[in-house]
């Protein structure tokens, strides 16, 4: 660690990198943007991390979720307040159901760069860069479009800044409280079989704020009901952009990452000895790493070591996007090797990028019975080793997209996919769907409780 800096992953070799035909500019750029205020604060950090630290010793559950890839044109406050409804829809569900409270982690406000399988694709015979996220590149299938372009980072900080904004007035100027919680319903939704489902559970905090209420307790006196707590979350892809808004806190000295509370490594950057992980071990962030099929158990155990020598509680999220079909083939291996070493982390399952498919209408999608097979088997995996289910992380939107096929609520077929697809890259959970989600998430949590207490007692 006496060797780390906040540039010391450039002596590193690494992936995922975009092509900048123009180096001065994007050096320039950088320097601009070391300039710029943080995005979020270094206490912030800490209070996430803490929080983190619950999850891992089954005090709490993680709700980790939102767009596939951030977009320039998508942005406008309907859209940012569409997810947040869902979103606090989904932590509601999962709190009346799990008892337990919420810990809330938006994809969000930085969630711009995607790692690609190629560098380059091709349409009708024709080859461009691959499309790596707003913040490096433009979406339209044209060369000029294509290029890397520095000044899509100062966009992207600046769309941050912005969308940051709106979420804390929305988390604390209240919008979160608990007694509008009739009002987070998009009205398309209220035709699914998900509404009455929800509208029940509405009612019950009803008669518990009117109980409360007689007992002297209100949101104008308890801020508990009126108020929420939110954080954000990227996977930190492009590091040149981290660098730059990297600052070290004045309290404590430590290093921390200012573009986000929480970061993530790809399952394609998480090579033990390469950049992205030198990165990471030198701030002080909670971090993700995201864990496939191809992860060994001696790599992981590498990244540990590596990221959280201190066994910090909180500190690592370990993220596991298998594949319905893999889930139980690789997560006990990894778990396991987890329990052996005695390192603290939170589980977390990804239930999107291990069940992407193409669709026979051409449309790449995500069936949704495969999505919720994968949560199925990650709670049944914790249940079976003793160990603690604690979070998902998914992508999802509050716009009414047609983009993940199935759900018994929005029953989306193939060749309705082409009615509303409007991601940028991957198929996001459109409102219903990750509501009808959240339901069954409430229930695994809920029934794990007594296996780990039976566990516990033995």
């Amino acid at each position: 660690m006496s060797t780390w800096t906040p540039q010391s992953w450039r002596q590193k070799p690494i992936s995922q990198v975009p092509a900048y035909p123009d180096a001065e500019k994007l050096a320039a750029v950088e320097a601009q943007l070391a300039k710029f205020p943080p995005l979020v604060f270094a206490g912030e950090g800490r209070e996430l991390k803490t929080h983190l630290g619950a999850v891992a010793r089954g005090e709490s559950f993680l709700l980790q979720g939102g767009d596939c890839a951030e977009s320039f044109a998508e942005h406008g406050a309907d859209h940012i307040r569409d997810f947040f409804r869902v979103f606090l829809q989904m932590a509601v569900v999962l709190t009346h159901g799990a008892s337990k409270p919420v810990l809330k982690v938006g994809r969000i406000a930085g969630q711009f760069a995607k790692p690609r399988s190629s560098d380059t694709e091709t349409i009708d015979g024709v080859t461009l860069q691959s499309y790596r996220g707003d913040i490096i590149n433009d979406i339209a299938f044209t060369e000029a479009a294509r290029v890397p372009d520095p000044e899509r980072l100062l966009l992207a900080y600046r769309q941050s800044a912005a969308t940051l904004n709106l979420l804390r007035a929305f988390a604390s100027g209240g919008y979160a409280d608990l007694t509008r919680v009739h009002e987070w319903t998009m009205g398309f939704m209220k035709d699914t079989s998900a509404y009455p489902r929800f509208e029940e559970l509405a009612k019950k905090i009803d008669d518990a704020i009117d109980f409360m209420r007689a007992l002297g307790l209100t949101p104008d006196n308890t801020p508990s009901l009126r108020e929420t707590k939110f954080y954000t979350s990227h996977e930190a892809l492009l590091l040149g952009y981290e660098e730059a808004l990297t600052r070290r806190d004045s309290i404590t000295g430590d290093y921390y990452a200012t573009s986000g509370h929480m970061l993530w490594i790809g399952d394609r950057t998480r090579q033990p000895d390469a950049a992205h992980v030198e990165y990471f071990s030198g701030i002080k962030n909670p971090i993700g790493i995201k864990c496939g099929p191809s992860l060994s158990t001696d790599d992981l155990l590498k990244l540990l070591d590596k990221l959280n020598p201190a066994n910090e509680a909180g500190r690592i999220t370990l993220i596991g996007r298998f594949g319905a079909e893999k889930v139980e083939e690789h997560l006990p291996r990894l778990v396991e090797a987890v329990q052996k070493a005695g390192a603290t982390v939170v589980w977390c399952s990804d239930p999107m990028h291990g069940n992407t498919v193409k669709a026979s209408s051409g449309y790449k999608t995500r069936p949704f019975d495969r999505i919720m097979s994968e949560v199925q088997s990650f709670f049944a995996v914790h249940r079976s080793l003793g160990t603690y289910a604690g979070g998902i992380h998914i992508e999802m939107t509050g716009d009414d997209v047609t983009e993940c096929t199935g759900g018994g609520v929005a029953a989306i077929t193939d060749a309705g996919l082409k009615d509303r697809y409007h991601t940028y890259c991957d198929p996001r959970l459109n409102a219903s769907q990750a509501l009808e989600l959240a339901f069954l998430v409430a229930e695994e949590v809920r029934a794990q409780r007594p296996a780990r207490a039976i566990r516990a007692a033995e």
